[in-house]
C-alpha cells in the first residue's frame, strides 16, 4: 500500500545532497568526536545574534499576560512592522516603498511559495542561472510549475544573458536570481541587471502577462571587499525582492522574511493582495509574532561582518595551499571549487574519508564542483586543510 505520491516518492529517493551530508556529519562526529569533523555542509550560521535580540526576548517575556500577546494579526504582518520595514527597504533597496508594497512571511523560502501561488498555473516555467539553491526546483514544483535552469558563464558564474533570453518560452513567467549567490558567491552588477531588465521588458511586450524578475537577497548584507550589491527595482517594474533576516540576525530557526514588490508595478496592488492571501491560504498565516517583535527593535542591525570576512580569507588560504581552483566569493558564506575528479560525488566521498564534509555540486545543477558552507568557527577551516591535501593528493 503507497502512502505518498509518485512525486514524493521520488523525491525521498533522489533526497537531497545538503540534508544527506549534514545527517553523514551527525554520524561521524558521534564515531570520531566534534573535534575531528570539519563540517562544510549546511548554511547554518553559528554566530550570536545582536544583543538587541536577547534585548527584545526578555521584554516580550514580560508582556505575555496582555490579551493576544502572540495572537492572530493581519495575513500580511502586524502594520507597526510593515511600516518599519518599508523605511528601511526604501533606503537599502533605492526605491520608495510603501507599506502596502511589501508582505512579512515565514522566511524567504515561504515569500518564494506565496509568490508562486499567487502567479504560477500547473505547466509554467520559472527560468534561474544555474547553478541553484537546490530547493527552488520543489519550491516550483510545488504549484505544478517546472524550473529551467540556464548556464551561468564559466569560471565567472555571471548570468549570460543571451542564453537566459533564448531559454524564454511563452510560459516562462518567472526568472529568478540570487544575488550574492548561493552556492556561487557570485554578485551580479548593475550593469548586467540592467542588460537582463532590457531583455525582459523587450520580450514582455506584448505578452498578456509580464515575465516577473524575482530576486532572492537572504546574503544582500553579506558582500566583500567594498562589493556592492544592485537593486532590482528600480531597473524593471515587474520585479519583486524577497529577504529574509536568517543569515543577518543569526535567525533562520524564527522563520521571518519579506516579500516587496516594485513601486512602479502597475496595478500592484492586486499582486500584493494575491500573496497575503496565498500566505493565508498555504497554512502560513502569518510570519511568527515573536520574529516581527524582534525584527522590528533589530532592523538595521547585523552580526559582525568582519568575521566571515576572516573565515573567507582562511578558506581561501586553505584551498589555494591545498591545491583546488575557485572562484573567490564576492559575497554570502559559500565557495564552490572545482573537483579534481570530474565525478565530484566520488571526490565528496574522498573528502568524508578525510573528515571533510562538502555538497556535491550535482545538488545545486552544475556537476563537476563542490560547495563549501564557511560559517563555522575559523579554527575548523584551518584545521581541514591536511584533510584536504589528502584528498587532493598532496
Amino acid at each position: 500500500m503507497k502512502l505518498v505520491t509518485e512525486q514524493m516518492e521520488q523525491y525521498l529517493s533522489g533526497g537531497a545532497w545538503i540534508r544527506k551530508i549534514f545527517e553523514q556529519g551527525l554520524e561521524l562526529k558521534k564515531q570520531f568526536g566534534e573535534d575531528a569533523v570539519c563540517d562544510f555542509s549546511l548554511g547554518n550560521p553559528d554566530l550570536p545574534p545582536p544583543p538587541v535580540v536577547g534585548e527584545c526576548l526578555a521584554e516580550l517575556s514580560g508582556q505575555m499576560d496582555r490579551p493576544f500577546a502572540l495572537g492572530y494579526m493581519p495575513n500580511p504582518g502586524y502594520p507597526e512592522v510593515r511600516a518599519a520595514l518599508a523605511e528601511h527597504l526604501s533606503k537599502e533597496q533605492g526605491v520608495a516603498v510603501a507599506p502596502g508594497d511589501l508582505l512579512l512571511t515565514c522566511g524567504a523560502a515561504g515569500g518564494i511559495n506565496v509568490f508562486f501561488r499567487a502567479v504560477l498555473t500547473p505547466g509554467d516555467v520559472v527560468l534561474c542561472p544555474s547553478p541553484y539553491f537546490v530547493e527552488y526546483a520543489f519550491y516550483a514544483a510545488n504549484h505544478g510549475a517546472i524550473l529551467t535552469p540556464v548556464p551561468t558563464k564559466p569560471d565567472t558564474f555571471d548570468l549570460d544573458i543571451p542564453a537566459m533570453e533564448a531559454a524564454i518560452t511563452d510560459r516562462t513567467m518567472v526568472v529568478m536570481i540570487n544575488s550574492p549567490n548561493n552556492p556561487t558567491g557570485q554578485i551580479y552588477s548593475v550593469e548586467t541587471l540592467k542588460e537582463l531588465a532590457a531583455m525582459l521588458t523587450r520580450v514582455s511586450a506584448g505578452r498578456e502577462r509580464p515575465i516577473y524578475l524575482l530576486a532572492d537577497e537572504p546574503y544582500r548584507f553579506l558582500a566583500y571587499d567594498g562589493a556592492v550589491v544592485p537593486s532590482v527595482l528600480p531597473l524593471y517594474p515587474y520585479s519583486l525582492v524577497i529577504g529574509s533576516f536568517s543569515k543577518n540576525l543569526s535567525l533562520p530557526g524564527e522563520r521571518v522574511g519579506y516579500v516587496v514588490v516594485s513601486p512602479d508595478m502597475p496595478g500592484r496592488e492586486k499582486l500584493v493582495a494575491g500573496m497575503v492571501f496565498a500566505n493565508r491560504i498555504m497554512g502560513f498565516v502569518n510570519a511568527p509574532a515573536v520574529g516581527q517583535a524582534l525584527l522590528l527593535r533589530a532592523l538595521g542591525q547585523d552580526v559582525d561582518r568582519e568575521i566571515y570576512a576572516r573565515r573567507r580569507a582562511a578558506m581561501a588560504r586553505v584551498l589555494t595551499n591545498a591545491g583546488y581552483e575557485f572562484f573567490m566569493p564576492r559575497g554570502a558564506f559559500y565557495f564552490f571549487p572545482k573537483s579534481p575528479d570530474p565525478d565530484e560525488v566520488a571526490f565528496v566521498s574522498r573528502l568524508a574519508e578525510e573528515r571533510v564534509l562538502a555538497v556535491p555540486g550535482r545538488g545545486f545543477g552544475l556537476p563537476g564542483h563542490f560547495r563549501l558552507a564557511f560559517c563555522v568557527d575559523e579554527a575548523v577551516i584551518d584545521r581541514s586543510e591536511a584533510g584536504f591535501r589528502r584528498a587532493n593528493g598532496r
